[in-house]
């Protein structure tokens, strides 16, 4: 098992990436508890019990992967993961409030898809510099690609 070298900058990454999860939940908890119950989903849908323990578990794998690409030497490829980590996070951070505080179900569809996209874009360049920090990536997508799948029948069933 290899030691952590800088275990300050690991708990910043966890950080941003647990807070950026956190504070746009807190802006959504209401559409969460009042709004998204009364639309119609399909059978698909999982418990709204399941969705916090996943992004509190994928947002830990963001900071991690964060992590590994930050430590690594500066670089155009360094630079490059980190710009489009930044773009899907933030995409990331307005889908639920566009989503559960906006109720703006179509806009989301469009921010979810764009997330989509940065994310692949991000497993690719985080694999030029940081072939782990890719990997850690990959049930992120696989979370995204589902509740796009999610995003759009709820968009058709309203």
């Amino acid at each position: 098992m290899q030691r952590i070298k800088n275990p300050l900058l690991l708990t910043g990454c966890l950080l941003v990436t647990l807070l950026t999860g956190g504070i746009s939940g807190y802006f959504t908890i209401q559409g969460v508890n009042t709004w998204y119950p009364a639309l119609h989903k399909p059978f698909f849908n999982p418990p709204n019990t399941i969705f916090g323990p996943v992004w509190t578990s994928l947002y830990m794998l963001m900071g991690i992967s964060f992590y590994l690409i930050l430590k690594q030497p500066k670089s155009n490829a360094r630079n490059n993961a980190i710009g489009i980590f930044t773009i899907q996070l933030v995409l990331n951070f307005f889908w639920s409030i566009i989503f559960f505080n906006l109720h703006f179900i179509a806009l989301a569809l469009i921010d979810i898809i764009l997330m989509w996209a940065a994310i692949i874009a991000m497993i690719v360049l985080f694999h030029c510099v940081n072939r782990l920090a890719s990997l850690l990536q990959l049930p992120y997508i696989a979370w995204v690609s589902f509740a796009t799948l999610l995003n759009a029948a709820i968009l058709y069933l309203n």
